[in-house]
């Protein structure tokens, strides 16, 4: 059991860091961007990679899949008016996919993005037990390989966190 301690020195721990999160609209990737919002809010920044065809398309999934959520209702009681505002300071959307060398980014957007970068939660992963294999390698697999080669170009790096779903191709 983590003392009250142990809990403060890790909620202090990521006061300015930088957080990559991959899988950031599932079930446990929403509990993260939420619980690091509510205990550390002077976090610098939080990178969410989102799937979609367009940024407008990517802020619309982080608004309607994760800040629009009902575990969100704390963070928006504690902030009121100054929630959006706050949302915006510290959320960043990156429109991208594990599945892809790079996630899909840019080389100004990557270079960018890998000098910020403290930490990266790779939560993303198809956990659907009936998924295509080719579907299921290219996630669970081969967006592994992607994150890994991210972040061995990030100098800040200091702590690289993989949540495995259990399914294997």
């Amino acid at each position: 059991m983590i003392g009250e301690m142990d809990a403060d020195s890790v909620v202090g721990y990521f006061r300015g860091k930088s957080i990559l999160i991959t899988g950031s609209t599932g079930f446990l990737g929403k509990v993260l961007v939420e619980k690091i919002l509510r205990v550390q809010p002077d976090v610098k920044k939080l990178y969410l990679l989102i799937r979609a065809p367009d940024a407008e398309s990517a802020k619309l999934r982080i608004q309607t899949e994760i800040i629009g959520r009902e575990i969100f209702h704390v963070l928006k009681e504690k902030h009121g008016v100054q929630f959006n505002n706050f949302i915006e300071e510290k959320i960043c959307p990156l429109l991208g996919d594990i599945i892809y060398e790079n996630f899909g980014l840019d080389n100004a957007q990557l270079e960018e993005l890998s000098k910020d970068i403290d930490v990266i939660v790779n939560g993303a992963a198809t956990t659907n037990f009936f998924e295509r294999y080719d579907v299921a390698f290219d996630v669970n697999v081969l967006g592994v390989k992607h994150v890994c080669a991210f972040a061995a170009k990030c100098p800040k790096l200091k702590m690289l966190l993989h949540v495995s779903t259990g399914v294997k191709p």
